[in-house]
């Protein structure tokens, strides 16, 4: 169903949601023609879904399944798009120092059912050693992918969605759409402006009431991607932790409430947004201090709150 949201100018706010990737997506195009507006949002649509496919590690023909399956006995061809896909994850794993990482263990070379509620105090040590970024080999030449550990396995939770989304904003603007919104599961991406011209404003939510922000920020052609450690725990030997692992030591890690990311492209924020939690507050901003067209709001556990050069709340 097509939501519509009409101002004085003509131009009107046309929103759909889907269920894709697991999570909720709403899509948000700013235009003045409700058939046109209707077969846009068809295109992301379908976008999204053509990316869900492409990263599923399911199905027979999938090339992510090959690749796991492949896991310590030989390099396998990667489609293009996954090739550049992992090239760019790589790059963000050595920036975070390994922060963040799509690789993860499964313990056999059967079926992808591990989690963080399987791991215990003896395997953490030994899922970290197998859970390693570097043990992925690229190969550009023969465009081949090699996971070098048996039970290793690549998967892109932490970074899908903002790519499904970036990709939803590529074909919106190749069919004319100058203004839009693309939300996934929470994290939004925008691009042009409001039908009243104005920015496009973004909360950020307080981790202990998610539906009632703390501050607004207005911002436009950005990214804008929240972690939040308060969502799902685990119990290691009774003692709760959020999902999120210290990927020294393979135990999740419990420090900060949240964190939300600024970037240009909804695949980064994705993807910075939870290895912040990881990296903690003074090394975190320090990274995000370094880059550019990046910025990031901390919460602590305390309630405090972090921002970097550029961002003011």
């Amino acid at each position: 169903m097509l939501a519509v949201k009409t101002l004085s100018n003509n131009l009107t706010t046309y929103k759909r949601n889907v269920h894709a990737m697991g999570d909720k997506f709403e899509i948000s195009v700013v235009g003045n023609d409700p058939l046109l507006a209707n077969e846009q949002i068809e295109i992301a649509i379908d976008e999204i879904n053509r990316v869900e496919k492409l990263l599923s590690a399911f199905g027979d023909h999938s090339n992510i399944k090959q690749i796991n399956r492949e896991a310590g006995v030989a390099p396998v061809k990667a489609n293009g798009e996954i090739f550049r896909l992992i090239s760019r994850a790589l790059q963000i794993s050595e920036l975070t120092h390994g922060a963040f990482d799509i690789t993860y263990f499964t313990g056999n070379t059967g079926n992808d059912t591990s989690s963080v509620e399987n791991v215990t105090v003896k395997t953490a040590p030994y899922s970290v050693m197998q859970t390693n970024y570097q043990n992925v080999v690229l190969d550009a030449t023969r465009q081949t992918i090699f996971l070098k550990e048996k039970g290793m396995r690549i998967g892109f939770g932490a970074n899908s969605k903002g790519y499904a989304a970036d990709r939803a904003k590529f074909v919106l603007q190749m069919n004319g759409v100058t203004s839009g919104v693309i939300n996934s599961g929470g994290d939004l991406l925008t691009w042009g402006t409001q039908p009243n011209n104005k920015p496009w404003t973004v909360g950020t939510a307080d981790p202990e009431q998610r539906k009632q922000p703390f501050a607004h920020l207005n911002i436009s052609n950005m990214a804008f991607a929240t972690s939040v450690n308060a969502e799902k725990y685990a119990s290691i030997s009774k003692k709760k932790f959020q999902s999120i692992a210290n990927t020294n030591k393979g135990f999740p890690v419990s420090e900060i409430k949240s964190v939300s990311i600024l970037s240009p492209t909804a695949e980064l924020a994705d993807a910075m947004a939870s290895p912040m939690i990881s990296i903690g507050i003074n090394a975190g901003m320090y990274l995000i201090n370094q880059l550019n067209q990046i910025a990031c709001v901390i919460v602590d556990d305390q309630n405090r709150v972090y921002t970097s050069k550029g961002v003011s709340i």
